[in-house]
């Protein structure tokens, strides 16, 4: 039936959209993926510009022989861990496996990098934990050859299956999401999280959350990796439930934003970090951002802030076993009850 003049015109004044962007994907392959370290002259790997959405693919940090020497069928080993370990030997001083880097077109130093998490779920059905002889936050304790266990995830259930009336609901998240240090950092370790962020182990960073970055270098650089299907806090063997992971995110260059420590927000929180080669100094570092950011966004005065981050403010260990430490403080959203101006 043809549509009448009135009809049409009314179809003329409703609202437009342009059509939907598809994300960029970058895969996991020898020649997208740098081994165990942050840097500002790593060759970006794609371009993005803010505001892009990008699907990035990550490998499980370990070699195919060490997987199968634990129990994974050869037929259970990705070809891409495979075609990784055999090519890609420019290596080091840390271990993991990151895709990247992504150059974000617009971000220079002193602009914060927002990195929001869209969807994270793992790639294959199984996970390890391991630890070794020397490693790990107790080694004293344990000073055989260490273990490694292979540990079945059941994606449909969302469970990972760690031993017979033993199963740890799943919350994948990447344990390492950075940007490249300054410059005259050099080539810096994956291992340790730092201002560039890198591997903070936060298992509070699951889908729906975002992270906030400091940017060091033209482009940020921005790096992902070291896959957890779960983890507790302190990660105090020094793996979590490791897997190869597929996260769609949102990234935005924020010229509004200047930060000298990563942050984050979820639905219900902000986070914000502390990090150091020494406990105390870790909290202390988180404890001073908290009143910062109360201080900033809330308008407390610092007094009345340092008393807030006391009756209000969990402060949680991150981490215990990277080299560096992270403590994060976790600010409640739900207590600031005045309408926003």
């Amino acid at each position: 039936m043809p549509m009448t003049r009135s009809a049409l015109l009314l179809l003329s004044l409703l609202p437009t959209r342009a059509p939907a962007q598809q994300p960029h994907e970058l895969q996991a392959t020898p020649t997208t993926v740098v081994r165990g370290y942050y840097w500002s002259q790593a060759k970006p790997v794609l371009r993005i510009k803010s505001g892009d959405r990008v699907t990035v693919h990550t490998m499980i940090t370990n070699s195919p022989a060490g997987l199968q020497r634990a129990g994974v069928d050869s037929m259970k080993v990705q070809q891409s861990l495979r075609d990784i370990t055999t090519q890609v030997t420019d290596r080091g001083p840390g271990g993991h496996i990151l895709t990247g880097p992504i150059y974000v077109e617009g971000a220079d130093s002193g602009d914060v990098l927002e990195v929001h998490f869209e969807s994270i779920r793992a790639e294959i059905d199984y996970a390890y934990n391991s630890f070794g002889a020397r490693s790990g936050f107790i080694p004293e304790d344990f000073p055989g050859a260490g273990k490694t266990k292979i540990i079945p995830l059941d994606t449909i259930r969302n469970i990972a299956h760690f031993a017979e009336g033993i199963d740890i609901p799943m919350r994948p998240f990447f344990g390492s999401v950075g940007v490249s240090p300054p410059a005259a950092m050099g080539r810096v370790s994956s291992a340790p999280p730092g201002i560039h962020a890198g591997n903070l182990d936060n298992k509070d960073l699951v889908a729906g959350t975002t992270l906030y970055i400091p940017v060091w270098v033209p482009g940020a650089l921005l790096e992902v990796g070291d896959g957890h299907a779960g983890q507790g806090n302190g990660e105090v063997d020094i793996t979590a439930l490791e897997t190869s992971l597929r996260g769609t995110f949102t990234v935005v260059v924020r010229k509004d934003m200047h930060l000298k420590w990563p942050r984050a927000e979820t639905p219900t929180h902000w986070i914000v970090m502390g990090i150091d080669s020494n406990l105390v100094t870790a909290t202390k570092n988180a404890v001073r951002e908290a009143i910062d950011f109360l201080v900033a966004e809330k308008h407390l005065t610092r007094e009345d802030a340092y008393m807030l981050s006391s009756v209000a403010v969990d402060f949680n260990i991150t981490e215990l076993v990277d080299g560096t430490v992270g403590v994060h403080g976790l600010i409640p959203k739900y207590i600031f009850t005045a309408p926003r101006k």
